[in-house]
């Protein structure tokens, strides 16, 4: 391979590369819709876990025993056979329960960051995971602010496991196993905007027994699932330091820019490696030439 062929292949290879790109214009893969989304009024939350045990038996998990008050001294994540978690937290207002799950971001860094679009956010909200799509690189995990995806390590066939909003619920027109099983209403499933609405409302007209601000309305540029509580948020676990810009767009100009890494480096590397192992081959033999003429040389002397 000459030089001039070299560069060639790397042109071809970045040419390519720049096909795979996303476009910044393309259209999107499914069709705009008004998101959905769940409000949780932690105010009305008595613990009962009952929607810890309607999201596992929804979703083949392993049914959690929910008359278990010994799960409360801790505070637990979600994981790979709890898609949705409920903890108990000490606060200024006295103990609070609070549900735990997915976000469902309007903007997911998670579907953001797969390169494979294995992470896909659907058009009515529910961000859902797609296992015939995914490679395993987890850059997911790595890229949700809410540490919410998890991969099944110990599983010879992993995958990534998080709450998916029952989207096969949603598309029955039914709502989500966990807000049906709610004995209280403490969950309100409905538009994002009107319960977003309906939470301003509560909070005008309960002033005394509402923190005056919704969690999920600008966090991370909006979520899915939002929460109202007696107290400020970081008493209940929940992160009120998270950016209001959606967290892709810090990382655009990078995602538009990993095709090339993936495609472009490795043709430039194998291009640079064979150059390099020409070179060596023709110093080999002009040193075996030179090699030859002293011998010739010496004879001839």
């Amino acid at each position: 391979m000459n030089r001039r062929q070299f560069l060639k292949m790397g042109a071809s290879a970045g040419a390519f590369a720049l096909s795979c790109c996303p476009s910044k214009t393309a259209s999107a893969t499914e069709e705009a819709k008004e998101f959905v989304g769940v409000l949780v009024d932690t105010t009305r939350c008595t613990g009962c876990r009952r929607c810890e045990a309607a999201c596992a038996k929804q979703n083949g998990l392993p049914v959690p025993d929910i008359e278990d008050p010994s799960v409360f001294e801790r505070v637990r994540r979600t994981d790979t056979t709890a898609w949705t978690v409920v903890n108990r937290f000490e606060t200024d207002k006295g103990l609070v329960s609070v549900k735990g799950q997915c976000m469902h971001c309007n903007q997911p860094a998670c579907a953001a960051a797969c390169l494979v679009k294995a992470m896909l956010k659907k058009k009515d909200g529910p961000v859902i995971w797609r296992e015939s799509k995914c490679m395993g690189c987890r850059f997911c995990m790595i890229s949700c602010p809410f540490d919410v995806p998890k991969f099944e390590y110990e599983s010879p066939n992993p995958k990534i496991q998080k709450c998916n909003l029952c989207y096969t619920r949603l598309e029955k027109g039914e709502r989500p196993a966990c807000v049906e099983s709610c004995p209280v209403d403490a969950l309100m499933f409905g538009p994002r905007r009107e319960i977003l609405n309906d939470a301003r409302a509560r909070i005008a007209n309960n002033a005394e027994t509402y923190y005056p601000d919704v969690y999920g309305d600008t966090i991370a540029g909006g979520t899915g699932w939002l929460y109202l509580s007696s107290v400020p948020f970081e008493q209940i676990g929940l992160n009120p330091n998270l950016s209001k810009i959606a967290y892709p767009e810090y990382t655009k100009g990078f995602l538009y820019g990993v095709p090339v890494i993936f495609v472009l480096w490795p043709a430039m590397l194998a291009g640079m490696s064979l150059l390099t192992q020409r070179a060596e081959k023709t110093h080999a033999k002009e040193e075996r030439e030179a090699q030859k003429e002293q011998e010739t040389a010496k004879e001839k002397g």
